[in-house]
């Protein structure tokens, strides 16, 4: 064999399977679809989890748990990162951690955690605070601010409780 006959007789697209175009084709009459059945019938599909009839794998896998699609997704960040990242008397919001490249997922509510130490000064402004990080900021001479949350409904008939009850 010479290397110009390697590739002789392999053509380079292979060409379709021209359906119902007669017997002297090999796919003629019933085009490959066998005789009766649902398979052979225009319009088939079959459902992509049917499995034979057999209990599905979807309906067989045991369910665990549970997920709470109303749930916050909380980012959280530690006051030690904070002592870090920024400098004394600096503004610590959730758009300059965004800036710094510090929280990169999309979240609700920014938890500032009291892990580590706090040696600056800072403003911090969050949704919620641990009482710990709290502490720490306040005890180095900062000042916290919260940004509020979407009010829940427990929280607006404790409002309207408390609004009725200073009437």
């Amino acid at each position: 064999m010479m290397l110009h006959d390697v590739n002789e007789g392999n053509p380079k697209r292979k060409r379709r399977k021209r359906i119902g175009r007669g017997p002297g084709s090999g796919h003629g009459k019933t085009s490959g679809r066998g005789q009766k059945g649902q398979k052979s019938r225009a319009g088939w599909s079959q459902h992509p989890v049917f499995q034979g009839g057999a209990m599905p794998m979807i309906r067989r896998i045991p369910k665990r748990g549970f997920n709470n699609k109303f749930a916050l997704t909380v980012a959280t960040i530690n006051v030690s990162e904070l002592d870090q990242l920024f400098e004394a008397g600096a503004e610590v919001s959730p758009q300059a951690l965004k800036e710094n490249n510090k929280i990169k997922s999309r979240y609700d509510v920014l938890k500032i955690l009291g892990n580590g130490n706090l040696t600056k000064s800072l403003t911090v402004t969050a949704h919620r605070f641990s009482k710990a990080a709290r502490e720490k900021i306040e005890q180095a001479g900062g000042t916290v601010n919260e940004i509020a949350v979407k009010t829940t409904v427990a929280e607006k008939k404790r409002q309207a409780k408390e609004a009725a009850a200073s009437k």
